[in-house]
């Protein structure tokens, strides 16, 4: 307790003499202020690996050719995730009895290697792969000394990974990576760039009659309870707590002029939104 004639000058804390299990009291965190945007003019992109990188120069060439012309007007931060390569070392460490933190960690290091592969066709341009150990607070610098940055999308839990529902796959992926990231900075949009146009109610890889959802919201598509989704299916959970992210929107990259249009704004595949 201070003393009447204490002169020391002490600083008030709203946390100084609260609990941080207290409900009412992480409530009262929401404040006043608004959330920081750091980078609110700059875009994620999440290029697939398996339905980009990995489907051929045929397929990859023309992406490239769109995000060179991208990044003329716009800042881009690009993801990769680790594709065919995470899948293969996914079943050998499930095979071998790995827990789902040691999978978490070493499907980071294949997203990089994707990562890098990318950053090699866009180099032209100056727009490169930056290794995790130095991304994350110099991605302010990196954006304005650049047109665009690319990263691994696996967010960094590693060996903290949370414990998945169903299975031991790591449920933060590199769309859930992609999509942190774009909150945290406060990004003007965030683009998952995959092989199908968007969300449909049944896999249409599988079922030629498979019905096209163009725009839902995150609590009716977790009823709806849809077996296969083109997205980490994280995301829908994350977008209930969102404070500066409140959409994004998947797009087909076999049809490169999709991923402008979805820079400039347009609805070109399926929005997920988060509910008012």
């Amino acid at each position: 307790m201070t003393s009447k004639d204490d002169k020391r000058h002490h600083l008030d804390s709203m946390l100084m003499r609260e609990s941080m299990v207290d409900k009412e009291v992480m409530a009262s965190t929401e404040g006043s202020v608004p959330v920081v945007r750091m980078l609110p003019h700059v875009h994620i992109m999440k290029i697939g690996a398996s339905s980009i990188l990995e489907a051929g120069k045929d397929v990859t060439y023309p992406v490239v050719d769109v995000l060179n012309k991208i990044l003329e007007k716009h800042k881009l931060i690009l993801s990769t995730g680790g594709g065919v390569r995470s899948r293969h070392v996914f079943s050998i460490g499930i095979d071998l009895g790995l827990p789902t933190g040691v999978l978490a960690q070493l499907s980071a290091a294949d997203a990089l290697g994707n990562a890098h592969i990318l950053g090699t066709l866009l180099s032209p341009v100056g727009v490169v792969a930056i290794p995790p150990e130095i991304f994350g607070h110099l991605l302010p610098l990196f954006i304005r000394s650049a047109p665009g940055v690319i990263f691994n999308g696996v967010p960094p839990y590693n060996l903290w990974e949370h414990l998945p529902a169903i299975g031991r796959i790591p449920p933060n992926r590199s769309d859930a990576g992609s999509f942190l990231l774009g909150e945290c900075f406060g990004c003007k949009t965030v683009t998952l760039v995959k092989d199908v146009d968007g969300l449909y109610d049944s896999d249409p890889k599988k079922n030629p009659d498979a019905e096209f959802i163009p725009k839902i919201g995150a609590r009716e598509l977790q009823q709806r309870n849809i077996k296969t989704l083109p997205f980490d299916r994280i995301l829908l959970d994350l977008l209930h707590n969102t404070r500066l992210v409140h959409q994004f929107q998947v797009v087909n990259g076999h049809k490169p002029e999709t991923i402008a249009a979805a820079v400039r704004g347009e609805h070109v595949g399926t929005i997920i939104h988060a509910d008012n």
